[in-house]
């Protein structure tokens, strides 16, 4: 008896273990199956950075194959081929403003031949910067003397509680022709005035995304002692036009060109971002860039008349965020 049962028993404990082994993969991932359902949180974020991650390459793997695609195409049709699409971006997208000019311009020439920058470009008068902090400063000390070394005939003094009101003379005798305040919070620079003297005008930009040069990757070496050339892009508008003479005036007019060095201020949808690079021809057609450091970004928040006058100033251009920033696609610089 126990010989004819063993086969049989058997044979029945192999079907229930099928059976139930069936029955837990079905009950596992049912095919209504919802990443929410899984409790434990920290295996619902992998599944979910799992998918993310399979659904990216796909994307880019079929992004991949449309391009090849598109290259064979162009290449059998030869020049009968269409031209390639330029994609559309915020910039080409740009909303035309009545504002802008030409530097051709006659009347632009006259106005840049009047304005109180016109003796710096014309080589009559020199920059002076006087570099200062604000009150009880605590971590801007060492990208002002960092700034100073970027901007040639900069000096640096620290402002022991004076006001700016009190400060704006002193320059004015010691024949300062800039006065910068680099304002800080939390040991962060966060925002700068640009005083030209003695008559102005005055801004103040917001400031970001700070890099000294010990947190570069890469960089060069200190900056020389030779005056670099200056590089403005963008500046399209009358205020922007304005803004960039204001920037470019912190430098002499006559760069050395020995030093290989180049200061640029790149405006793009109003802010405008600030580089020091050294370069080098490597060939006729090759050329190498080093950045030098340090960094930073600006953005303008109002144009004043005359000096620093927070009380009874007269403003030329004021920043009103949600009725300028209504619009992505238009720009005041």
């Amino acid at each position: 008896l126990r010989a004819t049962r063993c086969p049989t028993s058997f044979i029945g404990a192999e079907q229930k273990e099928e059976a139930k082994a069936e029955r837990v993969s079905s009950d596992c991932l049912p095919p209504t199956f919802s990443v929410s359902e899984i409790k434990n949180k920290q295996r619902r974020h992998l599944i979910l950075l799992l998918e993310s991650h399979i659904f990216s390459v796909f994307v880019f793997q079929q992004k991949m194959q449309l391009k090849k695609k598109k290259k064979k195409e162009r290449e059998a049709l030869g020049d009968k081929a269409p031209p390639k699409e330029v994609p559309k971006t915020i910039e080409n997208q740009r909303v035309y403003d009545e504002t802008t000019v030409d530097p051709e311009d006659e009347e632009v020439a006259f106005d840049e031949g009047t304005d109180e920058f016109s003796a710096y470009f014309n080589g009559l008068t020199n920059p002076k910067v006087l570099i200062t902090t604000s009150d009880r400063p605590r971590g801007t000390v060492r990208f002002c003397e960092q700034l100073a070394t970027v901007i040639p005939n900069a000096h640096v003094y620290y402002r022991r509680g004076l006001a700016l009101k009190r400060i704006i003379p002193q320059c004015v005798a010691r024949n300062f022709t800039y006065l910068m305040v680099i304002n800080e919070d939390r040991k962060v620079p966060n925002g700068m005035v640009l005083c030209h003297l003695p008559d102005g005008p005055t801004a103040h930009f917001k400031m970001s995304s700070v890099r000294l040069r010990k947190e570069m990757k890469r960089r060069g070496k200190d900056p020389t002692e030779h005056s670099p050339e200056v590089i403005l892009n963008n500046f399209t508008t009358r205020l922007g036009h304005s803004i960039g003479r204001l920037l470019a005036a912190l430098f002499p007019q006559d760069p050395q060109f020995v030093g290989r060095q180049v200061a640029t201020f790149h405006n793009q949808r109003d802010f405008i971002f600030f580089r020091f690079h050294r370069y080098i021809f490597k060939n006729e057609k090759k050329v190498g860039i080093q950045e030098l450091g340090p960094r930073f970004t600006l953005k303008l928040r109002s144009l004043q008349k005359g000096t620093f006058d927070s009380k009874f100033g007269e403003y030329e251009w004021v920043l009103k965020r949600h009725e300028m920033d209504a619009c992505r696609r238009k720009f005041q610089l």
